[in-house]
C-alpha cells in the first residue's frame, strides 16, 4: 500500500466527522484484499480505535460503527487472536464491538473463543466471550454448547446472565439432531435451575432459550409437555394462579408458550 493512501486512510478514520470515517473504511476496505498482514494490522488497529466511541454520547456515529465492525470481520482468520486480546482488554463499549465483529467471523472464531473462555482471568471476560459466541450463526456452535452450559451455572451473575442468553443464540443455529440427548437432557436442567435465579433477567433468558430449544426442534415430545406446564405455571394459568413476579418472565413465557403449545 502506498504511504499516501495509509496516510489518507489514517487522517480519515482519525476525523470526528462521520462521513470522513465513513470515506476511511471505504478506501480500507477498496485496499485489503490486496495487502499482507504486515500491512493491514496498522488498519485493524486504526478500526478497533473506533470502538472506544461512545454512541450515547455521539449517536450520529452508530451508523460508521456498524460499518467498522464489518470491515474489521473482514480482515482474516490472522485477525481473530488480536481482537480477541484486544477484547480482553478495551472497555466496555469496545468490547461489544470487538465481540460482535468475532461473531461476524463466523465457524472460524468459536476455537479461539472457547480457548479464551477456559483462559479468562475473571468472569467478565467470559460473559463477553460468550457474548461474542452468540453471535456466531453457524451450526459448528455446537462445539460451544458446554462450554456456555458451564458457565449457565456459574456464581457471577453476569456471566450466568451471559451463558443464558448464549443457549438460546446456539439453539438457533444449531441443526435439530445435531445436540446429542444427553447435552440437550443437560441444557433443558440447567435453564429450569435458572428459572428459580433471583434475577429476573435471568429468569427471562432461561425462558427464552427453553422457547428456543422448542422452537428450532431440539426437544422431546416428553420435554416440550415439561416445558408447556412449567410455562403454564409462570403465567399463572396452571391450577395455582403463582404467576412469576416479573413482567419480562411473563412476556417471555407467552412467546415461549406459542413453541410448544
Amino acid at each position: 500500500m502506498q504511504q499516501d493512501t495509509y496516510r489518507t486512510i489514517s487522517a480519515l478514520l482519525a476525523s470526528t466527522d462521520p462521513a470522513e470515517i465513513h470515506r476511511g473504511l471505504t478506501l480500507v476496505k477498496a485496499q485489503l484484499p490486496a495487502l499482507s498482514q504486515e500491512e493491514a494490522q496498522p488498519l485493524l488497529d486504526m478500526i478497533v480505535a473506533l470502538f472506544y466511541i461512545d454512541p450515547l454520547d455521539l449517536p450520529e456515529h452508530v451508523p460508521v460503527l456498524e460499518e467498522a465492525i464489518t470491515v474489521a470481520a473482514g480482515f482474516g482468520t490472522w485477525a481473530i487472536p488480536i481482537l480477541i486480546e484486544d477484547m480482553a482488554t478495551g472497555d466496555v463499549k469496545s468490547q461489544m464491538a470487538l465481540a460482535q465483529a468475532l461473531g461476524h467471523m463466523g465457524a472460524d472464531a468459536i476455537g479461539p473463543l472457547v480457548a479464551q473462555y477456559h483462559g479468562c482471568p475473571e468472569a467478565s471476560c467470559g460473559a463477553f466471550v460468550l457474548y461474542a459466541l452468540g453471535k456466531i450463526k453457524s451450526p459448528q456452535i455446537v462445539a460451544a454448547v458446554p462450554t456456555a452450559l458451564h458457565a449457565a451455572g456459574a456464581n457471577d451473575q453476569e456471566l450466568r446472565d451471559s451463558a443464558t442468553r448464549a443457549i438460546g443464540k446456539f439453539a438457533e443455529s444449531i441443526p435439530p439432531g445435531d445436540l446429542s440427548a444427553d447435552l440437550c437432557e443437560a441444557l433443558v436442567e440447567r435453564l429450569r435451575a435458572n428459572l428459580a435465579d433471583a434475577s429476573p433477567g435471568i429468569r427471562a433468558k432461561a425462558v427464552r432459550s427453553l422457547g428456543k430449544l422448542a422452537k428450532f426442534g431440539h426437544l422431546t415430545a416428553g420435554q416440550r409437555g415439561q416445558l408447556k406446564v412449567t410455562l403454564q405455571r409462570i403465567l399463572g394459568e396452571d391450577e395455582h394462579f403463582e404467576w412469576d413476579r416479573a413482567y419480562v418472565v411473563r412476556k417471555e413465557g407467552k412467546e415461549a408458550l406459542g413453541y410448544v403449545g
